[in-house]
């Protein structure tokens, strides 16, 4: 059988730096950051007190406040962008479409943090009975493709994927698989989190992972510098719709790129410390599974996360599976302007990805004041400004607690 091609034809995001594609991915060309101090909650006794978090948006505008009330942050993240996609797709006005052949695989690393804060909390000051019915389908992760397969009929594969931060590239490359396998020929696929909450800040300031430089919140999340002290929590949703190739031409759909690998790989070695070797397979097993060589890469959108040890770790991947090549790379971390988004990261960097090889263009790796060359980051990581370029293909890496690695391959789309 040959191997049926899967493209992009809908992309979808909710994140700090915009709540739609179009104001994204311009804050992103001009080194935005959407990051500041916590407003969701009383953070004054963290020793983080930043976030990048999602400001202005209204899921009024997708569906009705009764619905939304019934579901936590995460969901309404996940519902908007995947609307957003399926609008830019076109799927509304596609004739003949086969909703039996349209499935939805969207995840989330953490899930319905915020309200299961808060009813516990509920239940600690006014007993059992202050337990909401809609508590439990309005956490669970699998409901944001529930809600989308509902809104819109989709009768195909419906499922969410958990595998920590890796999460959205991971559900965007098994969405992939299932249209090349003939499970289904529409995929509305990647990630969502909303985990702004004290539980979520509190658990990863408690492990010492958050950068605490709260008196200039924007410069605080920057990959490969040497004054890098920890991620940024973000928030927010990414999703594509994936289409097999012909049945995207038939109809006459745009196509922004084509995703041509995905690679998976497990660490085996730590629940939470990275090496370089796990990293370095799933991008290895992506680039064989595009059947592209290490040369056909241009462009790098690295996990970049801002901590010590995580940003020499991708670098040292990069070298193992590039060799020389890897000084020829262009590499950037969207996460210096979004923070990171956890199981959304992967989503929303893919979207932004897909855009660079539409576009030929890098977004910039903002804050990079003094390049940590000592450390091992000495690659070229598009400092600072935008850089317009030839790309070919692409690379974009995620990982994630447990030592799980996902790598998608996207490239130019050529017939």
């Amino acid at each position: 059988m040959s191997q049926r091609r899967v493209v992009i034809t809908g992309l979808g995001q909710i994140s700090p730096v915009g709540n739609d594609v179009a104001t994204a991915w311009d804050n992103l060309l001009n080194g935005r950051s959407g990051i500041g101090m916590v407003t969701r909650f009383d953070a004054s006794e963290l020793n983080s007190q930043i976030a990048g978090e999602v400001r202005g948006f209204d899921i009024g505008e997708y569906i009705s406040a009764k619905e939304a009330r019934r579901m936590d942050t995460f969901i309404h993240y996940g519902i908007a962008a995947s609307l957003q996609a399926i609008a830019d797709a076109g799927l509304d006005d596609a004739p003949d479409l086969d909703k039996e052949r349209v499935g939805v695989n969207i995840g989330a690393g953490i899930g319905g943090l915020p309200s299961i804060e808060a009813t516990g909390i509920a239940v600690q000051e006014g007993g059992v009975r202050k337990i909401n019915p809609f508590f439990i389908p309005g956490s669970l992760i699998n409901m944001i493709a529930g809600h989308v397969t509902i809104l819109k009929g989709y009768k195909g594969p419906s499922f969410g994927m958990v595998s920590a931060c890796t999460t959205g590239a991971h559900s965007i490359g098994d969405s992939a698989r299932m249209i090349k396998y003939g499970d289904a020929d529409v995929m509305i696929a990647g990630g969502a989190e909303g985990a702004v909450c004290m539980l979520g800040m509190g658990g990863f300031a408690a492990m010492k992972a958050l950068s605490t430089r709260n008196d200039d919140p924007a410069t605080a999340s920057r990959p490969w510098d040497k004054g890098r002290d920890g991620f940024v929590m973000g928030e927010g949703a990414g999703i594509l719709v994936l289409e097999e190739l012909e049945h995207a031409k038939k109809r006459g759909a745009k196509i922004y790129a084509e995703l041509a690998g995905f690679g998976m790989s497990s660490d085996a070695y730590h629940i939470t410390a990275p090496n370089a070797e796990g990293p370095a397979l799933a991008v290895k097993r992506a680039l064989a599974d595009a059947g592209l060589n290490v040369d056909d890469i241009d462009y790098v959108n690295a996990h970049g996360t801002s901590t010590p040890l995580g940003d020499a770790n991708e670098t040292n991947a990069l070298k193992l599976v590039f060799g020389e090549h890897a000084n020829k790379l262009v590499v950037n971390s969207t996460k210096s302007m979004t923070g990171h988004l956890l199981g959304a990261a992967g989503g929303v960097e893919a979207v932004y990805s897909v855009l660079a090889v539409k576009n030929q263009v890098s977004p910039p790796t903002i804050n990079l004041f003094e390049q940590d060359i000592e450390g091992g980051c000495d690659l070229d990581y598009c400092a600072n400004q935008a850089r317009e370029m030839n790309i070919r293909a692409a690379v974009s890496n995620s990982f994630g607690f447990g030592g799980t690695n996902g790598t998608l391959v996207f490239k130019r789309f050529e017939e």
